[in-house]
């Protein structure tokens, strides 16, 4: 038996977009893909007339529905798995995906699991900081002198991909994963343990911490999962100051 995406479960979350006319382009796209639902970060005086005339009244409703939000930890806290979009490549930024190679994959995860699409500002796309955020990175193949992709252009790629082989996905079931808001306390927590033990450079900790992040990311952890492990790091906490009573003042 095959099974379509939830598509109710995606959302289209735009970082800093600097154009109303790309919002509204963006709402087309994700019409035509049905996808209904966009997240504004950090962009809240776009005009939204501008934004209704790309979209038509076709989708002038999903640019009415807008959700805006003022940073980025306060718009990806709910979801449970984060897609980030992105042309440049490096070695703290992958690894890299197509979107016809995720796609399968985010159906499948769609059916239990909410979904963010992340994309970066026209410009500049997205920061290695709002890159660590994302479970699966994203990149689309494009000839060599032209990596870089209008935003509604990126965003059209993906929705389809994921409508096409929605169609064509076995069923299979994927439990609901941490939100965001329960895996970026999780980081925080193991990053302050691992600097109090010294295997984190103090001048540089994200260098590690973004691996560990990759490798943890692939795992699809719970939110009991994510329980068991910041138990784990409390009891580690607590053996460290049994041993060494001192150690919190230092």
């Amino acid at each position: 038996m095959d099974v379509k995406a939830k598509l109710e479960n995606v959302t289209l979350v735009l970082s800093r977009p600097k154009y109303p006319g790309n919002v509204g382009s963006v709402a087309r796209c994700a019409r035509n893909f049905g996808i209904d639902r966009i997240m504004v970060v950090g962009s809240n005086s776009l005009d939204p007339e501008a934004m209704k005339q790309m979209s038509t009244h076709f989708a002038a409703d999903i640019v009415e529905k807008i959700i805006y939000s003022k940073d980025l930890d306060e718009a990806l806290s709910p979801f449970r798995h984060i897609v980030g979009t992105t042309a440049r490549k490096g070695s703290a930024r992958g690894p890299f995906l197509s979107p016809r190679d995720a796609a399968p994959h985010l159906a499948e995860m769609s059916a239990n699991n909410t979904i963010a699409m992340l994309f970066g500002p026209e410009d500049a796309g997205l920061t290695n900081e709002e890159i660590r955020r994302c479970h699966t990175v994203v990149t689309i193949p494009t000839a060599d002198a032209f990596r870089s992709l209008n935003l509604s252009h990126a965003a059209m790629i993906l929705c389809y991909e994921l409508f096409v082989c929605s169609a064509e996905t076995p069923q299979a079931f994927t439990p609901a994963q941490a939100t965001s808001r329960e895996l970026e306390g999780m980081f925080g927590q193991i990053k302050e343990l691992l600097l109090e033990i010294g295997f984190l450079n103090p001048e540089n900790p994200d260098y590690w911490m973004t691996h560990l992040r990759r490798l943890l990311f692939r795992i699809r952890l719970t939110s009991r999962e994510v329980k068991i492990i910041r138990g784990i790091c409390r009891q580690l906490s607590w053996y460290l100051d049994q041993k060494n009573p001192d150690r919190k003042n230092a």
